[in-house]
């Protein structure tokens, strides 16, 4: 129950401060109370992502996505009681409150279980030439470019193995023998790594059908040429959460009009909208998958991801997108590359030897 006075927030508080409490603790939930300390409600990381897809805005009170009704134990609960609480509603933390409703603590599910090693595969895409990087590209390829003194591959490879994945998969063409060099069997980093070799390039899916002994059990895919923050144990969370077949993280991404967009009826002008911003959702290229999506991959041929979603969505398969709020950037050109350069200590501090 460490430092969980730490998660409380003041009723006035918005969304943004909620994020920010969020990522400060580490606790995965935030807890609202009045000036008496009474429990008002709990926001977790979830609650956020839904307000953000759903158009809120950051500066938003926060009552706007606070859970009024959260699963709370007594203030004396035993260490059992807490933990049947939460295995019985699927929860990851439980508020301790008094009998006047006051918060007296909060119980982390990690830190009362040992954790557990994931038996969930990741499949890490690193087949793409990177012809907008050349010349860099030239004798390597784009997933062995280094950022912050090692191969951004690297760096995505470590971020799951400290998330308690083991099982990797690395799907290579161009170049693949460098990548097997570099990587080998995954000993150096604790983990067990195998590979898929395109014969050509299939896309950004298309591996997925070589994969000869296919996961039985929820898989990650993330596309080899990324660097993010982003919190693996909350997207697994959700993706469980949804019942999804698959789900894809999206960013939030803004295309502003350069002009004055004036909107019309008939010949009458209703308004000027003066260079307006308008905010899409794309595609992140990292993605949790049920093995039953991996069926909708043909084998030995080229297929995207995009495809695979769009197949799921035909088929009536339920789809999910996952709102990434954490640090992001797609290595596609020279100018991220050389931005990935310039940011890369600052989101991915060096690990102790």
């Amino acid at each position: 129950m460490r430092g969980w006075r730490e998660a409380l927030l003041p009723p006035e508080a918005t969304i943004r401060q909620a994020m920010e409490c969020l990522d400060r603790t580490g606790l995965q939930i935030a807890l609202a109370v009045d000036a008496q300390g009474r429990l008002l409600g709990t926001v977790s990381d979830g609650d956020v992502r839904r307000g953000i897809l759903g158009g809120l805005g950051l500066d938003e009170p926060v009552g706007r996505v606070l859970n009024p009704d959260p699963v709370v134990v007594p203030a004396g609960a035993s260490r059992e009681e807490a933990l049947s609480r939460m295995r019985a509603q699927s929860l990851h933390q439980i508020p301790r409150v008094d009998e006047a409703g006051r918060v007296t603590g909060l119980d982390i599910w990690k830190e009362m279980l040992s954790p557990r090693r994931r038996p969930n595969r990741v499949v890490l895409m690193a087949g793409g030439e990177g012809q907008r990087l050349r010349p860099l590209t030239d004798d390597r390829p784009k997933p062995l470019l280094e950022v912050g003194h090692k191969p951004v591959l690297e760096t995505i490879l470590e971020m799951f193995a400290a998330a308690g994945f083991r099982r990797f998969t690395i799907a290579v063409n161009y170049k693949a023998e460098m990548i097997r060099e570099h990587f080998g069997d995954g000993a150096r980093w604790g983990v067990d790594i195998d590979y898929v070799v395109e014969p050509a390039p299939l896309g950004t899916a298309g591996a997925l059908g070589l994969l000869d002994d296919r996961p039985q059990e929820t898989c990650f895919v993330m596309n080899g040429d990324l660097l993010t923050t982003v919190h693996l144990d909350r997207l697994l969370e959700f993706h469980l959460r949804e019942r999804a077949a698959a789900t894809m993280c999206v960013r939030q991404y803004e295309l502003q009009v350069p002009y004055g967009v004036v909107r019309t009826e008939g010949h009458e002008i209703r308004a000027i909208d003066e260079k307006p911003v308008h905010p899409f959702f794309v595609n992140a290229g990292v993605y949790v998958l049920e093995p039953e999506a991996l069926e909708f991959v043909p084998r030995g041929e080229r297929f995207d991801m995009t495809s695979l979603f769009s197949a799921l969505l035909s088929a009536g398969r339920r789809t999910a997108a996952f709102p990434l709020r954490e640090y992001w950037l797609d290595i596609g050109r020279m100018d991220d590359f050389e931005r990935a350069k310039d940011e890369y200590a600052d989101h991915f501090p060096a690990r102790p030897a």
